[in-house]
């Protein structure tokens, strides 16, 4: 037996050299730096940060190295590595209505107050290869821009001045923390949106399709999205006020939704809501959807046996780390489990081999 794990213990180690090599590539390339994949693969490092629950670029490149590209791999070491952090405190909640946007859109009213603001999108590409980044040239030069500054209305205020949106919900209790405690259902709406923010993106996204197509009778339009950059402030026992201790890039999202009304609601529309790390607007988007179709219960809808309806459904298999670990620990030795399954099937053939030559024989 000792042998036998000396042994493991050899191959191990040897994975592990064989995986760094890898990583590695050939040496005579330049190696990638920290550096360069936070400011050149940002999109990336910022959904690691936002799956991760743990707002660090640098680390969040880090993670992205050492997992060789595979960003769930990055995201379960940044949720390593965050529980062996200190925690001394909560922030204050963060005034997206203050952030200085550099995307601002809205599918629902063309003039806004500030204009719509396109920003840094994939939206008006043509898709098509650009060899000339192959080419390792400069970029060209972007047209001086400044993001929009001070308090941004949401777009949201407009229908609510009419009555025809439902109130935003405002309540001060602390929600209970997804990354302390696990999950437990019945979750609140505070609670889902806590896991639908550390959710796998391409689940989400998966979910909100298919309320667009009918699984939910969700017809949403995006209220509005904005992405920028808001202050984190936290208030200082010993100074008896807040102050700012840093700043932290955030897309938002608010989908505007029908709603028919109800004995006690007019018609009226409703929200979603989506609020994620970094400029990950297809994920903030998503989650405004799910959330949207998550609340049917509330607003006194039916269910009507969709996916994104079903919160336990939904919550429970939305995280990818609890998912890869499910599913990648069917990797590793189950030699007793299969050696059992085995007998019993070789046993069946048995006996049903003996039965077929007993009905041969009569």
């Amino acid at each position: 037996m000792y042998v036998a794990v000396k042994g493991g213990e050899r191959a191990i180690e040897n994975a592990h050299a064989w995986l760094a090599e890898e990583r590695r590539g050939n040496t005579d390339i330049a190696e990638l730096s920290i550096a360069q994949i936070r400011e050149q693969l940002s999109l990336a490092v910022n959904r690691v940060m936002a799956e991760g629950s743990l707002y660090d670029p640098d680390l969040a490149a880090l993670a992205i190295k050492q997992a060789r590209g595979d960003l769930i791999e990055a995201i379960f070491l940044i949720r390593a590595y965050r529980t062996t952090l200190p925690r001394f405190g909560a922030s204050e909640p963060v005034d997206t209505g203050a952030m200085a946007c550099n995307r601002r859109i809205s599918a629902t009213f063309k003039d806004l107050p500030g204009g719509q603001v396109l920003g840094p999108t994939f939206d008006y590409t043509h898709r098509l290869l650009d060899f000339k980044l192959a080419a390792d040239g400069d970029p060209p030069k972007a047209p001086t821009r400044d993001a929009q500054l001070g308090d941004v209305p949401h777009v949201t205020e407009f229908l609510n001045r009419e009555g025809l949106i439902e109130e935003a919900t405002h309540d001060d209790t602390p929600p209970p923390d997804l990354t302390r405690e696990p999950l437990e259902m019945p979750a609140d709406r505070a609670l889902r949106l806590q896991a639908l923010t550390r959710a796998d993106e391409g689940f989400t996204l998966g979910l909100a399709y298919s309320t667009q197509r009918g699984y939910g009778r969700n017809h949403a339009f995006v209220g509005e999205l904005r992405i920028g950059s808001v202050p984190v402030e936290m208030e200082i026992p010993e100074l008896g006020f807040a102050i700012e201790i840093g700043e932290v890039t955030l897309t938002e999202c608010e989908t505007v939704n029908q709603f028919t009304g109800s004995k006690t609601e007019p018609p009226q529309f409703t929200r979603g809501y989506g609020l994620v790390f970094g400029q990950t607007e297809r994920k903030a988007i998503s989650m405004a959807l799910v959330d949207r179709a998550l609340r049917w219960e509330e607003l006194g809808e039916d269910n009507v046996g969709a996916p994104a309806q079903d919160a336990e459904f939904v919550l429970y298999h939305a995280d990818n780390i609890q998912a890869t670990g499910f599913l990648e620990h069917i990797k590793l030795p189950h030699y007793v489990d299969f050696q059992s399954e085995l007998e019993l099937v070789r046993k069946l053939r048995r006996e049903a081999e003996a039965q077929q030559l007993q009905e041969a024989a009569e």
